[in-house]
């Protein structure tokens, strides 16, 4: 009897020291969160170059444990992985109520650098309010108040606006570590016409081409076609979501997608543009520059106003609009074009693709062409 005893008594210290030392992370007690965009990137790291891993969409529930840098942290697949905290809306199941402390004005103090190339001012702490003005690299603002991941910002004309935290830097953060977890965002206001314009409410598809066991065209030095158009689409992508837009993916990663299911993907939705992102290839050298292709006259007025803000934006020339039967275009509803943007083939054009400078120019181009397309 004693001996029993003293075993249960052993049991029950080991068990006490086992439950005070486990290193257990309970995600009943991490922050609850909605997905409020329509197609949200899961990436490996906090970083929009880190590797995609999949997608959350409208209206998913992700439970949050870490944040860093305007991304939070949480499983997917039983894996830990990353997302843009500005994709989530506060589901109120969990913990929030340390939040007004920490959004109070009083608590405001100090400035803040851009980061980002250039940066929205919104007249609201949302993507969904009113663009006012922009902001760039280097410029500092005194911070009124925050909300969330917004800074209330005063403006050198006596005004305030809002920018996203996640785009900024308070000077004492290492700067290529946040311009590297920086979302790149428009800087379009030297080509944008509509300066107010935004894609609000539209539902935009963006069908990075080819993809897993189709590589697309080889251009020199092996360079395969997918890769270039993955990152140049997470571009995109980026951009036309901080001008408001719903943007649907039809492929996230490098995996094959047929062009039926491209198509039905687009037609599955109530899709404003379909957009088909491409770069291009041919045995003489000296062809340089960017198509815009379309397939009926219902299409041409997107290709003409997409082809206008590529012209003027991106450095390779213009080789026009031009009409082509290509399925993805001719079986999909919505307006559609399919862009090729440089040949890959040629060594000046791959030189200049491959750069984040022109990537990042092709996405404002985008974007602007769809804003100022949408809004006539």
């Amino acid at each position: 009897m004693e001996k029993n005893t003293k075993k249960i008594c052993l049991l029950a210290a080991l068990l006490f020291i086992i439950t005070i030392l486990s290193p257990n992370v309970s995600l009943a007690n991490g922050d609850s969160y909605e997905v409020s965009s329509s197609v949200l990137n899961i990436r490996s790291e906090p970083s929009n170059s880190a590797s995609l891993v999949g997608q959350f969409t409208k209206g998913d529930k992700v439970s949050v444990f870490n944040e860093q840098y305007g991304w939070v942290q949480t499983y997917y697949g039983g894996e830990p992985v990353w997302v843009a905290k500005h994709h989530l809306i506060p589901t109120g199941d969990s913990n929030q109520a340390e939040a007004p402390a920490a959004e109070s004005a009083g608590e405001a103090s100090g400035s803040v650098t851009v980061s980002a190339d250039s940066i929205y001012v919104r007249s609201g702490p949302s993507t969904e309010d009113t663009i006012v003005s922009y902001a760039y690299k280097g410029d500092s603002f005194d911070v009124v108040s925050t909300s969330g991941d917004w800074l209330k910002i005063s403006l050198s004309d006596g005004g305030t606006g809002w920018i996203a935290a996640w785009l900024t830097t308070d000077g004492n953060a290492n700067a290529a570590e946040t311009t590297e977890d920086s979302a790149p965002t428009v800087e379009a206001a030297q080509t944008q016409s509509s300066s107010s314009g935004s894609l609000s409410g539209y539902n935009i598809v963006i069908d990075p081409g080819h993809g897993g066991k189709d590589p697309g065209a080889i251009g020199l030095n092996n360079v395969y076609e997918k890769d270039v158009v993955t990152s140049t689409a997470n571009y995109v992508v980026q951009q036309l979501e901080e001008a408001g837009a719903n943007v649907i993916m039809t492929r996230s990663g490098d995996y094959f997608v047929s062009l039926e299911e491209r198509v039905r993907i687009s037609n599955s939705y109530n899709t404003d543009a379909f957009i088909s992102l491409h770069y291009d290839s041919f045995s003489a050298v000296p062809v340089s520059g960017v198509t815009t292709y379309y397939n009926s006259n219902a299409d041409a007025a997107l290709a003409g106003s997409l082809n206008s803000t590529l012209s003027s934006t991106v450095s390779l020339p213009s080789r026009g609009t031009q009409p082509a039967g290509y399925k993805v275009l001719a079986e999909t509803n919505a307006p559609s074009v399919l862009i090729e943007l440089g040949y890959i083939t040629n060594p000046h054009d791959l030189t200049v693709v491959q750069t984040a400078d022109y990537q990042s120019s092709v996405a404002r181009a985008i974007t602007n062409g769809l804003i100022n397309h949408l809004s006539n």
